[in-house]
């Protein structure tokens, strides 16, 4: 069966958000009195909810988290969205996916607005039916939600599922389209950890857009592309 509805991630799948990403974290640990020198530490930001990265890799409390994010915003809103580029190779291939007749959505967990905002600086909008993104309130921030919403958007039924993929490059993205019942394709060129893809259960993975491409078709044609 060919997958006709292609959800896909933004961070770290369409665009590159690192610079940004990164040195708003860093903004917000600064505010905690917490000093952080080599930006690189902050990479796993990029992807899963703010607050549940805070948690985790810091170890701070649910209040301390919103507040961190609360601060995170403050820069991320008038400078850091901007901090950001295109993946190479993937506004071409929305473009091509589009003139298929493929329908194209977005499954984010970073705010709606945010996300809109990112599409519009590199004119990728007008490619998706469907943006949708986690509420600023931190409602609709688990990836299964935000699929679920996609597909309500969408109107799609349960049998139409199969025709159904999601795009990422963190777990977070493989773990929301096993809990929604629909298979994954994992990219090589975000900020997964090595084996993280695998480990979650992917379905495929694509090393670039190229054969993020060949993985599309591959599955139109009824073969099991290489992994």
């Amino acid at each position: 069966m060919a997958y006709d509805y292609l959800l896909f991630d933004l961070d770290g799948t369409l665009t590159d958000p690192k610079e940004g990403i990164t040195k708003c974290v860093r903004y917000a640990l600064e505010s905690f009195g917490i000093p952080v020198e080599d930006l690189s530490e902050l990479l796993c930001f990029i992807g899963p909810p703010l607050v549940e990265s805070f948690m985790t890799r810091y170890s701070f409390s649910p209040e301390q988290a919103e507040a961190a994010v609360k601060k995170y915003r403050e820069r991320f809103a008038t400078v850091g969205i901007r901090e950001n580029n295109a993946m190479p190779g993937m506004r071409e291939l929305l473009c091509r996916l589009w003139e298929q007749g493929k329908t194209l959505c977005v499954a984010t967990s970073k705010p709606l607005v945010f996300a809109r905002e990112v599409l519009d600086l590199f004119d990728m909008t007008r490619f998706f039916a469907v943006i949708s993104g986690a509420e600023l309130n931190g409602r609709r921030s688990r990836k299964a939600e935000v699929i679920r919403d996609v597909f309500a958007q969408l109107n799609l039924r349960e049998q139409d599922l199969g025709r159904c993929v999601m795009i990422g490059d963190r777990r977070q993205d493989v773990e929301g389209a096993l809990e929604c019942g629909i298979d994954s394709i994992g990219v090589r060129f975000g900020y997964a950890e090595p084996g993280e893809l695998e480990q979650a259960g992917v379905t495929r993975i694509a090393a670039d857009p190229e054969e993020l491409e060949a993985c599309i078709c591959a599955c139109a044609k009824n073969e099991k592309p290489h992994q």
